[in-house]
């Protein structure tokens, strides 16, 4: 069951993760798809700062639901 639970998280996290990268970013994946054009991104300070201070808040409004 731990198991399970664990893979269950992992799988949220890593689609909040995602969904967070196509909204700031506009990429269609995070999986390595072995292009130089479809794996490196110009992005500016700003919008990875702002994507992160995003990430940060959902893993602190998840800690404070544990």
């Amino acid at each position: 069951m731990m198991t399970c639970r664990k893979t269950d998280l992992a799988a949220a996290r890593n689609a909040l993760i995602l969904e967070i990268a196509q909204r700031r970013f506009s990429l269609e994946t995070l999986e390595t798809r072995n292009s130089d054009r479809l794996d490196f991104h110009d992005v500016a300070v700003w919008a990875i700062r702002d994507a992160l201070e995003e990430a940060f808040e959902a893993g602190r409004r998840a800690a404070s639901q544990s």
